[in-house]
């Protein structure tokens, strides 16, 4: 970053802060709002953003980028689609509370996505000093996790602060003691496993795509796997082990599907078949009764969470359709919790339906596909990758859960995006 001028290093610095620092958002959050307010401690994210945001746009304008910028068919639809959120909290009456935080929600890793997209398209040098910081930052994380899930106390996160009235500093599967939930430096067992999945989808690209390169760290970066591993299994978390699935075939496919044979085609078959086939027959063990279903046979809990995923299902549909315009921004989610409807939508999409109608649900998708058609085009560079594979499984995890409302994997997700859709942006080219 010595090469950078004054402006254009704090503004990056300001970025890369929040970039490092928002894996371990949960811990710090719960452990300072204990001496400051917890409105400010837990804001401190968006209110960086807000005040790099007019930053941003002068050196864009310095470097007569800023209306180039303004023709990209990708930042005219993220525009629209914050235009839409701003319109809905002025013509549909939710309490500040929801409004100031619904916007934070929604919108935070959209700013943040374009606000990184444009400091790497103004300074391509930072690729790197953003993904050792990435890096670092996992790495931290994910050995955490593991300590968690191994040789620490389940509950070390209680002298934090963590209780049942801040974050649970552990959960269970289903009441059942013996299958302890681990939440590492997130706010719960999904979002660990979500930031997994992200981590275990690049270390393959970048071992697919510079085999040479990964060899010179391969003891290191095997040991972080292993972290990795670790903590996606600790996390119990059936739609990360899905998403990464997914994420795995996905990058597979990219890579090899030229060069796959038709037998070996039969042969993945057979193993998917036997591995299903296993399942269906071990559908009584304790192992499949409890971490697969979720169904505790000795007890368990009182509501049985996958009830109460179809339960959340039948409601969001039903609200979509009777509001197809949206019930404003906050009605649905933690923002939703100070109102006198609060409502947990267990979908993405129907989460941000709920909330901007059917028209922001549509610029929403159409946000995500120039994103990721964008990444595959550039898949030839590991991180676009990587990132383009993790997207999917994210996607897959949205039909569960909504989770780019978690801070930490819509933040690390989108910023991972903008690092590498900037990172083959062509400053003279139309």
């Amino acid at each position: 970053m010595k090469s950078l001028d004054r402006l254009t290093f704090v503004a990056a610095s300001v970025l890369l802060l929040v970039f490092g620092l928002v894996v371990f958002h949960a811990p710090l959050s719960v452990f300072f709002s204990q001496f400051l307010p917890e409105s400010i401690i837990k804001a401190w994210k968006e209110i960086l953003l807000i005040l790099v945001v007019p930053l941003v746009v002068f050196l864009l304008q310095r470097a007569d980028l800023l209306k180039k910028l303004s023709r990209d068919l990708l930042l005219q639809v993220i525009a629209a689609y914050i235009l839409l959120h701003i319109l809905l909290v002025l013509l549909i009456d939710t309490n500040q509370y929801q409004k100031l935080a619904g916007l934070a929600i929604d919108l935070r890793y959209i700013v943040f996505f374009v606000l990184v997209y444009a400091i790497i398209i103004l300074a391509p040098s930072l690729r790197a000093l953003f993904l050792k910081v990435g890096a670092v930052a996992a790495g931290l994380s994910l050995s955490f996790a593991a300590l968690q899930a191994t040789v620490l106390p389940h509950d070390i996160l209680k002298y934090l602060g963590y209780s049942k009235d801040t974050i649970e500093p552990y959960l269970t599967v289903d009441k059942n003691n013996d299958y302890i939930r681990i939440n590492g430096t997130f706010r719960g067992p999904n979002p660990l496993g979500a930031y997994a999945v992200i981590f275990l989808s690049l270390v393959l690209s970048f071992f697919l795509k510079r085999k040479q390169t990964f060899m010179k760290h391969k003891w290191q970066t095997a040991l972080f796997v292993l972290f990795a591993l670790l903590a996606l299994w600790a996390s119990y978390s059936r739609s990360a082990l899905l998403a990464l699935g997914v994420s795995i075939v996905v990058i597979l496919s990219l890579v090899f599907v030229k060069n796959i044979k038709l037998r070996y085609w039969f042969v993945l078959l057979i193993i998917a078949a036997t591995l299903a086939a296993s399942a269906i027959s071990m559908r009584d063990s304790s192992f499949i009764q409890n971490v697969v279903l979720h169904n505790n046979p000795n007890g368990g809990s009182s509501v049985d969470s996958n009830d109460g995923h179809i339960t959340s299902l039948e409601n969001g549909v039903e609200q979509v359709i009777l509001h197809p315009y949206g019930s404003g921004i906050g009605s649905a989610g933690s923002a939703s919790l100070k109102s006198d409807y609060p409502n947990i939508v267990e979908n993405q999409y129907l989460f941000i339906a709920h909330e901007t109608g059917w028209l922001g649900l549509g610029l929403f998708i159409v946000i995500c596909e120039i994103i990721l058609w964008r990444l595959y085009q550039t898949r030839r560079d590991w991180l676009s990758l990587g990132v383009f594979a993790s997207g999917i499984g994210l996607l897959v995890i949205g039909l569960l859960l909504p989770v780019l409302a978690d801070d930490s994997i819509s933040l690390i997700w989108f910023g991972l995006a903008a690092v590498a859709l900037a990172s083959h942006y062509k400053v003279g080219k139309k």
